[in-house]
């Protein structure tokens, strides 16, 4: 909801005020908001069989004023507030389109007692999706949960992966092993728990961790490992063979991606971008530190006091200024093909961000060591004495 209650127009309906990350569940005005979204969202899906309407990690539900009241009341708990927005939104969906199945993510259902689950009329409305992102998933946690969601009334159940995102806020290239590992252990879940529940798996791909967070990996770099976890489910496993076809499919030579050549780094769209990504996101950073603070000359004669003095030795000048130039125009050439080939993908406010947090910052630091080796080199003016005329020798 952060999308929506950021904005002053819909301030009010947050459930601590200053927080835009929760609807508030007693005014009539939000479920009327929702209702609106999803509205907007089935007329542009005529088709649609399902409709996921969220509900995950409603971290400051019951801290509003009106939810406080509310708990004081004998037999209220935050659990039964949650259960009771839910059955609304998912009422709604039922009603606008009745062959239209509700899926609702698992996390707020997971620590409510079995009975206020069965008796809450929820399980009859929606199907849980249970997410878990990690490489080391607990199996038999999972099972459990399934047996314990079965219990309560709810028959038909999801489970949901992640193929990019989940290993960090501003991670440019997806780690293929870990995602691979998340889908093999959600196979052992598969085919540990209660026979037909699980109805399938929603592989995600995450853009951001949340609405205000940076980019994380973008969609051209998450391609092989959506192909090599989709062939893992497909195959029930991922060895060697499955492997070798998978990446000559995408055209590439290693799933394990380090150092792509930038043409003819596979066959799939939006590869240049991959290979782009991939240069810098593995050798800008390190290549410009190796320069500032591994080149001798650098940190010998053109240290921090020596820049902030403009002090430098003349000979040393042709030392450093050739190889920050030369780094400087060779990553100014690749991130000129990288801007085109990311314009052809993205709307120009994601190309600006994706640039300015991962490129610009080290193109800066190269820059500004020019700017400081140039003043520093430049003819300095004699020096003068107190009555303006040049100064005199003892």
């Amino acid at each position: 909801m952060e999308f929506v209650l950021k904005h002053a127009a819909f301030a009010h309906l947050r459930e601590v005020g200053p927080l835009p990350c929760t609807l508030n569940p007693h005014e009539a005005e939000s479920l009327a908001l929702v209702g609106a979204m999803i509205d907007q969202v089935l007329e542009l899906h005529p088709g649609a069989q399902r409709l996921h309407v969220g509900c995950d990690e409603v971290y400051y539900l019951g801290e509003g004023e009106a939810s406080r009241r509310w708990l004081q009341q004998e037999q209220n708990s935050t659990g039964k507030l949650c259960l009771s927005h839910m059955q609304a939104v998912a009422s709604h969906v039922r009603a606008r389109r009745p062959g239209v199945t509700p899926l609702v993510w698992d996390d707020m259902l997971r620590e409510l007692p079995e009975d206020q689950l069965a008796a809450s009329g929820v399980p009859q409305l929606v199907e849980p999706v249970l997410w878990d992102y990690t490489a080391d998933l607990d199996v038999h946690g999972k099972v459990l949960l399934m047996q314990k969601y079965q219990r309560c009334g709810f028959l038909r159940l999801w489970a949901a992966s992640a193929f990019k995102g989940a290993t960090g806020p501003s991670q440019a290239l997806p780690p293929v092993e870990h995602h691979l590992r998340n889908h093999a252990q959600w196979l052992q879940v598969a085919g540990s728990g209660p026979t037909d529940a699980l109805q399938g798996i929603i592989l995600t791909g995450w853009q951001r961790y949340d609405h205000f967070s940076v980019l994380c990996e973008l969609l051209p770099a998450g391609v092989p490992s959506l192909a090599a976890c989709l062939q893992l489910l497909l195959r029930g496993g991922f060895d060697e063979d499955v492997k070798a076809k998978m990446e000559n499919l995408l055209g590439i030579s290693s799933l394990e991606i380090t150092d792509p050549v930038r043409e003819g780094a596979g066959s799939f769209p939006g590869r240049s971008i991959l290979a782009l990504v991939t240069q810098v996101s593995l050798h800008l950073r390190s290549s410009v530190d190796m320069l500032l603070e591994g080149n001798r000359y650098v940190t010998g004669w053109f240290s921090p006091y020596h820049r902030q003095r403009k002090l430098i030795h003349p000979v040393m000048v042709q030392h450093i200024q050739p190889a920050a130039l030369s780094l400087l125009a060779q990553w100014s050439t690749l991130v000129q093909e990288l801007e085109a080939a990311l314009q052809l993908a993205f709307y120009p406010d994601a190309v600006e961000e994706w640039l300015q947090e991962n490129v610009h910052p080290s193109l800066q630091r190269l820059q500004a060591l020019l700017q400081d080796l140039s003043e520093a080199a430049a003819p300095q003016p004699p020096p003068t004495g107190p009555a303006g005329g040049a100064a005199q020798d003892p």
